[in-house]
């Protein structure tokens, strides 16, 4: 299983970074207090002083005489304390004056007892008795001055208080990295269920390109979001384009049988005419369906060069009262594709009779057919002047024509290209147009297939 992606990244960064911040700030605590050890005795583990006494203590044992001011003036200096070594009877081995509360805590080592507490004024005074070689038994005092900052004092001497402050802040740090991780979610939960109430508008606001899963989320869901749009509109504007064809013949159904009912003697024309709008009732419902048909399977295959040549056969024939050529150019000798039916067949045929059907008397329309990269790219050019270049994307759209007066009878329904345009993409290709100068070009790209041998 591969692990990784930017927001696997943040996540794991995220808490390693909490779990870090946490550790190291409960081990710099512990190393100040270690520094400052001011917490009284039964706030404190069993077991020896802490370090910096241990040390301190060890000094003030091994050091020299003429060591021992520098030593005690540069202890009290970085720890914030006062350190005095009293001779047996009371007297400061460094000839200072002896606060009452030290000797007081001094007195406290008579006997069996090698280390003594006492609070007083505020301060905290810790004695030990230690043991030079030069003098014999001595008493150190360390007196620890009572801290400036109330809260350190607090977090000093309360474990339970360090242990709320720093589940605090990691409570903190775990909630915002929380709130990041899901907001993103929580928006794409809050659009996707105005999408499923019919808010066809619902999009997330997110950057154009890079971020993290939940940019690219975000982004599928818009582009989601927008197709469903886009299909729901083209399935409403495929309606209404329906019942506006319908309209037409079955208008013209209705009339023809007033008329026949009225006009019994003129029964057989009014027949005829019912038979011919029946006709092109059954030729759009059909034409209809084709454009809408999900195809079969890929399970074939055809050859694309026979299948123009039989195709362009057929138009050139249809054109030749009028002059009309239509001429198959720079094709190979095979091109074999996957197809299924005869929908690539109807597709390519109506591209073939709307380009034959818009070029002018005497001219001609050219067919050419190109390999490249494993493909096939079939390109049909007439003579018809081209569209405006705003259509040109339009004209693939069911029921659209670019002459919107040309009737029934000579302009077609306005499926033939919606229909090549489902062909082709059932086909896994892609249709387009153009304006060459001279007309329409068409273009058609095809997988192709290899031929087994």
């Amino acid at each position: 299983m591969i692990i990784g992606g930017k927001l696997f990244t943040r996540i794991f960064l995220g808490f390693w970074l909490v779990t870090g911040a946490v550790l190291a700030s409960w081990m710099l605590a512990d190393q100040y207090f270690e520094a400052h050890p001011g917490e009284p005795p039964e706030h404190r583990p069993p077991g020896p002083p802490r370090g910096f006494i241990l040390r301190t203590i060890y000094e003030l044992q091994n050091e020299e005489t003429g060591a021992l001011p520098a030593l005690i003036q540069r202890a009290q200096a970085e720890h914030e304390l006062d350190i005095y070594l009293l001779t047996p009877d009371g007297a400061d081995l460094l000839q200072r004056n002896v606060p009452p509360a030290v000797k007081q805590v001094t007195q406290a080592l008579r006997g069996p007892r090698r280390q003594a507490h006492l609070r007083a004024d505020g301060a905290q005074l810790l004695a030990f008795e230690v043991y030079r070689p030069d003098r014999g038994a001595l008493y150190a005092v360390f007196v620890f001055r009572p801290s400036p900052h109330r809260l350190l004092w607090l977090l000093g001497s309360n474990l339970w208080l360090r242990i709320g402050l720093a589940m605090l802040i990691s409570g903190l740090l775990c909630y915002g990295l929380s709130r990041l991780l899901t907001g993103r979610l929580k928006a794409l939960q809050g659009a996707s269920r105005r999408l499923a109430q019919g808010d066809l508008e619902a999009r997330l606001q997110v950057r154009e390109t890079g971020g993290d899963e939940t940019d690219e989320l975000a982004r599928d869901f818009n582009s989601m979001a927008r197709q469903l749009q886009e299909r729901i509109e083209a399935q409403k504007r495929l309606l209404a384009d329906v019942s506006h064809e319908l309209r037409s013949p079955l208008a013209r159904l209705r009339v023809a049988l007033a008329l026949a009912q009225e006009h019994p003697a003129d029964v057989p024309r009014h027949l005829q005419r019912i038979e011919r709008e029946t006709e092109r009732l059954e030729e759009l419902i059909g034409q209809l369906l084709a454009s809408q048909s999900g195809g079969g399977p890929l399970d074939g295959e055809l050859d694309l060069v026979e299948l123009l040549e039989q195709l362009v056969a057929d138009a050139g024939y249809e054109g030749a009262a009028q002059g009309k050529r239509v001429v198959l150019r720079h094709a190979p000798e095979r091109a074999l594709v996957a197809g299924s039916g005869d929908l690539l067949r109807q597709g390519l045929e109506n591209i073939l009779r709307n380009a034959l059907h818009h070029t002018p008397a005497d001219t001609e329309v050219q067919v050419s057919l190109e390999a490249a990269d494993g493909e096939y790219r079939l390109q049909v050019e007439d003579s018809g002047g081209g569209v405006p270049e705003q259509e040109l994307e339009r004209i693939f759209d069911a029921f659209y024509r670019t002459d919107t007066a040309r009737s029934r009878d000579t302009g077609g329904y306005g499926l033939g290209l919606a229909i090549a345009r489902r062909a082709v993409g059932q086909h896994g290709g892609h249709i387009r147009a153009r304006n060459s100068g001279a007309g329409l070009c068409v273009t058609v790209t095809l997988p192709g297939i290899c031929s087994p041998d």
